[in-house]
């Protein structure tokens, strides 16, 4: 069919169109425009753009504390390294490191679960009504934190709402603790509470270990109560007595 509009109509109607802003021509017979092959360009992709990036090793945050630890040449030195531990969430949300308190080189090293309230802001372990009760206790047998007791505590960070440590902090922070140990160089280890039992002697059922030496990192370890166990549970005063006698007689060389 013959357009009845001459070549310089048509042309300039079609100017008119482009200046309204069409795009596109109408044909006669309809056209599925997604039926029509792509036409288009595609972008060349590089080979090394093909090939998905290597795979990054996980990091073992074992594996770091344990180098870490075996860096540090004195205590000064392992508080620096376990004070740059990133891989232990309980940093971010304690308000700093507890690391010890005492004398170091003590016959004596006690060893505790994690600090509470009062020790995360004194930043020294057993500062609490827990601490003053192990202070008494430690008086009942002529022990002195400030003169023949080393303290410390698996966990230097507070957990959240003073909870339990989950399984993988206590293996991630025991590496940093038995270097503690070798370098306090105590006489003998005092455990207090399941969690002290499960870093250093892999054990937990701390009601049944109590008062019972065992041995571990090539020292006697004596499980004991934890204090603030004994403030929930006076009763238990007795086993802690008991336990007390136990440890001043090792040291008296008795047993």
């Amino acid at each position: 069919m013959e357009s009845a509009l001459d070549h310089h109509s048509a042309r300039a109607l079609l100017e008119w169109q482009v200046e309204l802003g069409v795009t596109d021509a109408i044909v006669d017979t309809p056209v599925d425009r997604y039926a029509l092959p792509d036409t288009a360009p595609k972008a060349k992709t590089s080979k090394a753009a093909q090939t998905p990036p290597p795979k990054t090793a996980k990091t073992d945050p074992v594996a770091v504390a344990k180098s870490a630890a075996a860096s540090a040449n004195s205590l000064d030195q392992l508080r620096a390294v376990m004070d740059g531990f990133e891989h232990c969430d309980l940093k971010r949300g304690a308000r700093q490191l507890v690391f010890s308190d005492g004398t170091p080189g003590a016959p004596v090293m006690i060893v505790g679960e994690a600090p509470g309230r009062e020790e995360d802001r004194a930043g020294k372990p057993f500062v609490g009504r827990a601490g003053q009760l192990l202070d008494r206790m430690l008086a009942a047998i002529d022990l002195d934190r400030t003169e023949n007791v080393y303290i410390t505590n698996v966990l230097p960070w507070r957990p959240p709402q003073n909870r339990d440590p989950k399984p993988e902090e206590i293996a991630m922070m025991t590496p940093f603790l038995e270097r503690h140990i070798a370098l306090a160089k105590p006489k003998a280890l005092v455990a207090m509470g399941n969690i002290s039992c499960q870093a250093i002697l892999n054990k937990r059922g701390i009601t049944r270990l109590r008062g019972n030496w065992d041995q571990a990192l090539s020292l006697p370890v004596l499980p004991m109560l934890h204090p603030a166990y004994l403030l929930r549970q006076p009763h238990a005063k007795r086993q802690a007595w008991s336990d007390l006698l136990e440890l001043r007689a090792r040291l008296e060389g008795k047993t």
